[in-house]
Protein backbone atom coordinates (compact mmCIF):
# COMPACT_ATOMS: atom_id res chain seq x y z
CA UNK A 1 0.00 0.00 0.00
CA UNK A 2 1.47 3.10 -1.17
CA UNK A 3 1.55 5.99 2.06
CA UNK A 4 -1.02 8.42 1.84
CA UNK A 5 1.30 12.01 1.88
CA UNK A 6 0.72 14.98 3.97
CA UNK A 7 3.01 18.34 4.62
CA UNK A 8 1.60 18.41 8.57
CA UNK A 9 0.64 15.20 10.25
CA UNK A 10 -0.84 15.96 13.58
CA UNK A 11 -1.16 13.48 16.56
CA UNK A 12 -4.30 14.05 18.99
CA UNK A 13 -7.15 16.01 18.25
CA UNK A 14 -7.73 18.31 21.45
CA UNK A 15 -7.50 21.87 21.76
CA UNK A 16 -4.17 22.26 20.59
CA UNK A 17 -4.35 19.49 17.82
CA UNK A 18 -7.87 20.82 16.47
CA UNK A 19 -6.54 24.25 16.56
CA UNK A 20 -3.33 23.76 14.89
CA UNK A 21 -5.13 21.73 11.89
CA UNK A 22 -7.45 24.37 11.31
CA UNK A 23 -4.80 27.06 10.75
CA UNK A 24 -2.72 24.58 8.80
CA UNK A 25 -5.58 23.68 6.52
CA UNK A 26 -6.86 27.21 5.53
CA UNK A 27 -3.51 28.36 4.82
CA UNK A 28 -3.46 25.83 2.04
CA UNK A 29 -1.16 22.97 3.58
CA UNK A 30 -2.24 19.24 3.41
CA UNK A 31 -3.26 18.60 7.31
CA UNK A 32 -4.25 15.40 8.73
CA UNK A 33 -5.55 15.11 12.10
CA UNK A 34 -5.69 11.71 14.31
CA UNK A 35 -7.73 11.11 16.76
CA UNK A 36 -7.86 7.75 18.51
CA UNK A 37 -11.61 8.56 20.02
CA UNK A 38 -14.77 9.37 18.07
CA UNK A 39 -16.25 13.58 18.42
CA UNK A 40 -17.93 14.16 20.55
CA UNK A 41 -16.45 12.66 23.75
CA UNK A 42 -16.28 13.72 27.27
CA UNK A 43 -12.06 14.10 28.53
CA UNK A 44 -10.59 14.88 32.23
CA UNK A 45 -10.60 18.76 32.16
CA UNK A 46 -11.07 21.75 34.49
CA UNK A 47 -13.49 23.90 31.90
CA UNK A 48 -12.59 27.11 32.24
CA UNK A 49 -10.76 28.80 29.87
CA UNK A 50 -8.96 32.38 30.26
CA UNK A 51 -10.63 35.31 28.11
CA UNK A 52 -7.33 35.69 26.84
CA UNK A 53 -8.67 32.97 24.03
CA UNK A 54 -12.10 34.21 23.10
CA UNK A 55 -10.72 35.99 20.24
CA UNK A 56 -8.77 33.59 18.85
CA UNK A 57 -11.44 31.12 19.35
CA UNK A 58 -13.57 33.34 16.91
CA UNK A 59 -10.89 33.70 14.70
CA UNK A 60 -11.01 30.15 14.26
CA UNK A 61 -14.52 29.96 13.77
CA UNK A 62 -16.50 29.02 17.30
CA UNK A 63 -18.90 31.31 17.59
CA UNK A 64 -18.68 31.97 21.50
CA UNK A 65 -20.63 34.82 21.10
CA UNK A 66 -24.30 33.46 20.46
CA UNK A 67 -23.68 30.40 22.79
CA UNK A 68 -24.54 32.51 26.26
CA UNK A 69 -21.51 30.63 27.91
CA UNK A 70 -21.19 32.05 31.21
CA UNK A 71 -18.38 34.53 32.13
CA UNK A 72 -16.39 33.72 35.47
CA UNK A 73 -14.96 36.98 37.24
CA UNK A 74 -14.35 36.15 40.68
CA UNK A 75 -11.87 33.33 42.43
CA UNK A 76 -12.44 31.31 45.73
CA UNK A 77 -10.04 28.70 47.69
CA UNK A 78 -10.88 26.84 50.21
CA UNK A 79 -8.15 25.05 52.64
CA UNK A 80 -9.36 21.58 53.97
CA UNK A 81 -10.29 22.86 57.11
CA UNK A 82 -12.77 25.16 55.05
CA UNK A 83 -11.33 28.14 55.83
CA UNK A 84 -12.02 30.22 52.51
CA UNK A 85 -10.01 32.82 50.13
CA UNK A 86 -11.95 34.96 47.29
CA UNK A 87 -10.60 37.53 44.72
CA UNK A 88 -11.64 39.34 41.75
CA UNK A 89 -10.20 37.80 38.54
CA UNK A 90 -8.13 40.49 36.66
CA UNK A 91 -9.22 39.15 33.04
CA UNK A 92 -11.64 36.01 34.07
CA UNK A 93 -12.37 33.68 31.82
CA UNK A 94 -15.74 31.50 31.04
CA UNK A 95 -16.83 27.95 30.97
CA UNK A 96 -17.90 25.68 28.57
CA UNK A 97 -16.96 21.39 28.22
CA UNK A 98 -14.85 19.95 25.99
CA UNK A 99 -17.69 17.72 24.97
CA UNK A 100 -18.55 20.66 23.34
CA UNK A 101 -15.46 22.64 21.87
CA UNK A 102 -13.99 19.99 20.84
CA UNK A 103 -16.56 18.74 18.47
CA UNK A 104 -17.93 22.39 17.43
CA UNK A 105 -13.48 22.70 16.47
CA UNK A 106 -13.58 19.63 14.93
CA UNK A 107 -16.57 20.12 12.52
CA UNK A 108 -14.55 23.58 11.75
CA UNK A 109 -11.30 21.57 10.80
CA UNK A 110 -13.35 19.40 8.74
CA UNK A 111 -14.48 22.23 6.85
CA UNK A 112 -11.38 23.79 6.35
CA UNK A 113 -9.97 20.76 5.00
CA UNK A 114 -8.11 18.57 7.16
CA UNK A 115 -7.94 14.96 6.47
CA UNK A 116 -9.97 14.39 10.24
CA UNK A 117 -9.11 10.59 11.37
CA UNK A 118 -11.22 9.43 13.89
CA UNK A 119 -10.55 6.30 15.34
CA UNK A 120 -7.00 6.00 14.46
CA UNK A 121 -4.53 5.33 17.39
CA UNK A 122 -1.09 6.65 16.04
CA UNK A 123 1.38 3.43 16.73
CA UNK A 124 4.31 4.50 14.92
CA UNK A 125 6.24 8.08 14.20
CA UNK A 126 9.37 8.02 12.57
CA UNK A 127 11.58 10.53 10.85
CA UNK A 128 14.13 9.04 7.99
CA UNK A 129 15.78 12.72 8.26
CA UNK A 130 13.76 13.82 5.26
CA UNK A 131 10.19 12.66 5.94
CA UNK A 132 7.77 11.53 8.67
CA UNK A 133 6.69 8.25 8.65
CA UNK A 134 3.43 7.41 10.87
CA UNK A 135 1.12 4.25 11.20
CA UNK A 136 -2.39 4.22 12.53
CA UNK A 137 -5.04 1.33 12.31
CA UNK A 138 -2.73 -0.45 9.63
CA UNK A 139 -2.09 2.63 6.93
CA UNK A 140 0.55 3.76 6.11
CA UNK A 141 1.18 7.95 5.90
CA UNK A 142 3.75 10.07 5.44
CA UNK A 143 4.56 14.09 5.99
CA UNK A 144 7.08 16.92 5.49
CA UNK A 145 5.67 17.87 9.58
CA UNK A 146 4.55 16.44 12.60
CA UNK A 147 3.26 17.91 15.53
CA UNK A 148 2.11 15.97 18.74
CA UNK A 149 -0.74 17.18 20.32
CA UNK A 150 -1.80 13.48 22.29
CA UNK A 151 -2.29 14.73 25.90
CA UNK A 152 -0.66 13.78 29.36
CA UNK A 153 0.39 10.21 28.32
CA UNK A 154 0.42 8.05 25.63
CA UNK A 155 1.84 5.04 23.90
CA UNK A 156 4.38 7.33 21.72
CA UNK A 157 5.86 8.95 25.00
CA UNK A 158 6.41 4.76 26.15
CA UNK A 159 7.74 4.15 22.55
CA UNK A 160 9.77 7.32 22.82
CA UNK A 161 11.36 6.28 26.42
CA UNK A 162 10.47 9.75 26.97
CA UNK A 163 12.19 11.08 30.43
CA UNK A 164 9.00 11.66 32.79
CA UNK A 165 8.02 8.33 31.17
CA UNK A 166 10.86 6.66 33.24
CA UNK A 167 10.51 8.33 36.41
CA UNK A 168 9.79 6.05 39.99
CA UNK A 169 6.02 7.15 40.90
CA UNK A 170 5.91 9.97 43.45
CA UNK A 171 3.64 12.85 44.37
CA UNK A 172 4.53 14.82 41.21
CA UNK A 173 4.58 12.00 38.86
CA UNK A 174 1.51 9.76 39.71
CA UNK A 175 -1.72 11.54 39.68
CA UNK A 176 -5.04 10.88 38.88
CA UNK A 177 -7.87 13.10 37.67
CA UNK A 178 -11.88 12.57 38.19
CA UNK A 179 -14.61 14.77 36.45
CA UNK A 180 -18.06 14.99 36.83
CA UNK A 181 -20.64 17.03 35.56
CA UNK A 182 -23.22 18.24 38.18
CA UNK A 183 -26.24 20.33 38.85
CA UNK A 184 -25.89 22.40 41.56
CA UNK A 185 -26.69 26.06 43.65
CA UNK A 186 -23.32 27.86 43.02
CA UNK A 187 -22.66 31.20 41.85
CA UNK A 188 -22.20 31.14 37.84
CA UNK A 189 -19.29 33.89 37.54
CA UNK A 190 -17.05 31.94 40.36
CA UNK A 191 -14.48 29.42 39.75
CA UNK A 192 -13.38 27.53 42.98
CA UNK A 193 -10.81 25.28 44.07
CA UNK A 194 -11.22 23.28 47.03
CA UNK A 195 -8.18 21.70 48.80
CA UNK A 196 -7.84 18.61 50.63
CA UNK A 197 -5.00 16.10 51.79
CA UNK A 198 -2.92 15.42 48.50
CA UNK A 199 -5.23 16.82 46.21
CA UNK A 200 -7.76 20.15 44.89
CA UNK A 201 -11.27 19.89 43.62
CA UNK A 202 -12.30 22.68 41.20
CA UNK A 203 -15.72 23.54 40.05
CA UNK A 204 -17.16 26.13 37.41
CA UNK A 205 -19.87 27.08 35.55
CA UNK A 206 -20.49 25.43 31.63
CA UNK A 207 -22.91 25.34 29.40
CA UNK A 208 -26.74 24.28 29.68
CA UNK A 209 -27.09 25.34 33.18
CA UNK A 210 -24.41 22.77 33.87
CA UNK A 211 -21.08 22.71 36.15
CA UNK A 212 -17.99 21.23 35.72
CA UNK A 213 -16.41 19.25 39.25
CA UNK A 214 -12.87 17.82 38.18
CA UNK A 215 -10.20 16.97 40.86
CA UNK A 216 -6.59 15.48 40.78
CA UNK A 217 -5.39 13.69 43.99
CA UNK A 218 -1.86 11.23 44.14
CA UNK A 219 -2.55 7.82 43.57
CA UNK A 220 -1.71 6.74 46.80
CA UNK A 221 -5.19 8.20 47.97
CA UNK A 222 -6.89 6.30 45.90
CA UNK A 223 -4.91 2.82 47.06
CA UNK A 224 -5.60 3.91 50.72
CA UNK A 225 -9.20 2.74 50.03
CA UNK A 226 -9.22 0.10 47.81
CA UNK A 227 -9.19 1.79 44.82
CA UNK A 228 -12.43 3.12 45.42
CA UNK A 229 -13.22 6.39 44.02
CA UNK A 230 -16.49 6.46 46.16
CA UNK A 231 -14.52 5.57 49.42
CA UNK A 232 -11.83 7.99 49.06
CA UNK A 233 -14.09 10.92 48.69
CA UNK A 234 -16.41 10.26 51.71
CA UNK A 235 -12.67 9.49 53.45
CA UNK A 236 -10.58 12.54 52.10
CA UNK A 237 -12.47 15.19 50.29
CA UNK A 238 -15.51 15.49 52.55
CA UNK A 239 -13.01 16.62 54.94
CA UNK A 240 -13.58 19.86 53.30
CA UNK A 241 -16.89 20.81 54.57
CA UNK A 242 -17.12 23.04 50.98
CA UNK A 243 -16.47 19.33 48.84
CA UNK A 244 -19.01 17.32 51.66
CA UNK A 245 -21.82 19.57 50.63
CA UNK A 246 -21.62 20.19 46.77
CA UNK A 247 -21.10 16.01 46.67
CA UNK A 248 -24.02 15.13 49.32
CA UNK A 249 -26.14 17.94 47.21
CA UNK A 250 -25.38 18.08 43.47
CA UNK A 251 -27.05 16.21 41.13
CA UNK A 252 -24.75 13.81 39.34
CA UNK A 253 -25.66 13.93 35.69
CA UNK A 254 -23.89 10.78 34.36
CA UNK A 255 -23.46 7.41 36.04
CA UNK A 256 -19.87 7.18 36.55
CA UNK A 257 -17.14 10.23 36.01
CA UNK A 258 -14.51 10.49 33.75
CA UNK A 259 -11.07 9.28 34.80
CA UNK A 260 -7.55 9.21 33.70
CA UNK A 261 -4.51 8.09 35.75
CA UNK A 262 -0.64 8.09 35.47
CA UNK A 263 -0.37 11.75 35.34
CA UNK A 264 2.80 13.37 35.38
CA UNK A 265 3.05 17.24 36.30
CA UNK A 266 7.07 16.91 35.93
CA UNK A 267 9.65 19.22 32.82
CA UNK A 268 8.92 17.35 29.46
CA UNK A 269 11.05 19.11 26.64
CA UNK A 270 8.69 20.77 24.12
CA UNK A 271 10.37 18.48 20.47
CA UNK A 272 11.12 14.77 20.80
CA UNK A 273 12.07 12.89 17.34
CA UNK A 274 11.77 15.79 15.61
CA UNK A 275 8.12 16.33 16.70
CA UNK A 276 6.88 20.26 17.70
CA UNK A 277 5.10 18.82 21.34
CA UNK A 278 1.74 20.96 22.04
CA UNK A 279 -0.13 21.14 25.41
CA UNK A 280 -0.02 18.83 27.52
CA UNK A 281 1.97 16.60 25.54
CA UNK A 282 4.58 19.38 25.85
CA UNK A 283 4.37 20.34 29.89
CA UNK A 284 1.13 19.93 31.61
CA UNK A 285 -0.46 22.45 33.90
CA UNK A 286 -1.08 22.26 37.20
CA UNK A 287 -4.67 23.46 38.07
CA UNK A 288 -3.26 26.19 40.44
CA UNK A 289 -1.73 27.69 37.93
CA UNK A 290 -4.43 26.63 35.67
CA UNK A 291 -5.27 27.69 32.04
CA UNK A 292 -4.12 24.73 30.35
CA UNK A 293 -6.57 25.41 28.27
CA UNK A 294 -5.65 28.57 27.19
CA UNK A 295 -1.76 27.36 27.11
CA UNK A 296 -2.68 24.42 24.60
CA UNK A 297 -4.89 27.28 21.80
CA UNK A 298 -1.63 29.46 22.06
CA UNK A 299 0.80 26.68 21.34
CA UNK A 300 -0.79 25.96 18.48
CA UNK A 301 -0.35 29.38 17.54
CA UNK A 302 3.26 29.38 18.14
CA UNK A 303 3.63 25.91 16.60
CA UNK A 304 2.23 27.42 13.29
CA UNK A 305 3.95 30.23 12.88
CA UNK A 306 7.20 27.88 13.25
CA UNK A 307 5.85 25.14 11.06
CA UNK A 308 4.32 27.74 8.72
CA UNK A 309 7.96 29.87 8.60
CA UNK A 310 9.79 25.76 7.17
CA UNK A 311 7.09 25.05 4.59
CA UNK A 312 7.85 28.80 3.52
CA UNK A 313 11.39 27.68 3.15
CA UNK A 314 12.03 30.76 5.33
CA UNK A 315 13.66 28.65 8.28
CA UNK A 316 15.70 25.35 8.07
CA UNK A 317 14.35 22.61 10.73
CA UNK A 318 16.81 22.81 13.00
CA UNK A 319 15.91 26.82 13.02
CA UNK A 320 12.07 26.23 13.33
CA UNK A 321 12.33 23.64 16.27
CA UNK A 322 15.07 26.06 18.08
CA UNK A 323 12.51 29.10 17.35
CA UNK A 324 9.41 27.13 18.59
CA UNK A 325 11.09 25.75 21.73
CA UNK A 326 12.33 29.56 22.71
CA UNK A 327 9.10 31.09 22.07
CA UNK A 328 7.03 28.33 23.89
CA UNK A 329 9.61 29.11 26.90
CA UNK A 330 8.83 32.75 26.60
CA UNK A 331 5.37 32.40 26.58
CA UNK A 332 4.95 29.63 29.01
CA UNK A 333 7.49 28.47 31.41
CA UNK A 334 7.47 30.52 34.25
CA UNK A 335 3.60 29.56 34.85
CA UNK A 336 4.93 26.13 34.34
CA UNK A 337 7.64 26.73 37.00
CA UNK A 338 5.15 28.72 39.29
CA UNK A 339 2.46 26.09 39.12
CA UNK A 340 4.55 23.60 40.01
CA UNK A 341 5.91 25.18 43.22
CA UNK A 342 2.86 25.48 44.46
CA UNK A 343 1.12 22.94 43.81
CA UNK A 344 3.99 21.10 45.83
CA UNK A 345 3.20 23.19 48.81
CA UNK A 346 -1.09 22.88 48.52
CA UNK A 347 -2.07 19.69 49.46
CA UNK A 348 -0.49 19.76 52.83
CA UNK A 349 -3.20 20.31 55.27
CA UNK A 350 -1.48 22.06 57.48
CA UNK A 351 0.48 24.46 55.22
CA UNK A 352 -2.94 24.89 52.74
CA UNK A 353 -4.51 25.99 56.20
CA UNK A 354 -1.66 28.32 56.81
CA UNK A 355 -1.57 29.99 53.04
CA UNK A 356 -5.38 30.57 52.46
CA UNK A 357 -5.64 32.12 56.07
CA UNK A 358 -2.66 34.26 55.42
CA UNK A 359 -4.41 35.45 51.79
CA UNK A 360 -7.61 36.23 53.96
CA UNK A 361 -5.62 38.53 56.31
CA UNK A 362 -2.95 40.18 53.53
CA UNK A 363 -5.01 39.81 50.25
CA UNK A 364 -2.47 41.65 48.51
CA UNK A 365 -0.02 38.61 48.69
CA UNK A 366 -2.24 36.77 45.73
CA UNK A 367 -2.32 38.97 43.14
CA UNK A 368 0.88 38.43 41.74
CA UNK A 369 -0.08 34.69 41.69
CA UNK A 370 -3.96 35.02 40.35
CA UNK A 371 -1.95 37.09 37.42
CA UNK A 372 0.21 34.06 36.80
CA UNK A 373 -2.21 32.25 35.69
CA UNK A 374 -4.06 34.60 32.71
CA UNK A 375 -1.70 35.07 30.18
CA UNK A 376 -2.00 37.71 27.81
CA UNK A 377 -5.24 37.97 24.68
CA UNK A 378 -3.61 36.86 21.44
Amino acid sequence: MNDAQFDIAIIGGGLAGLALSIQSARAGYQTVLFEKEHYPFHRVCGEYISLESWDFLEQLGVRLSAMELPLIKRLQVTAPNGKLFQSELPLGGFGISRYKLDNELAHIAKAAGVVLLEGHKVTQAEWDGGLFHLKAEGKNFTSKLAAGAFGKRSNLDVKWNRAFVQKKPSKINNYIGVKYHIETVFPEDVIALHNFENGYCGISKIEDNRYCMCYLTNATNLSKYGNSIEKMQEAVLFQNPHLEQLFTQATFLYDSPVTISQISFQYKPQIEQHVLLLGDAAGMITPLCGNGMSMALHGSKIAFECLDGFLQQRLTRLQMENQYQQMWQHQFALRLRTGRMIQQLFGKPAVTNLFVETFRTVPLLARPLIRLTHGEPF
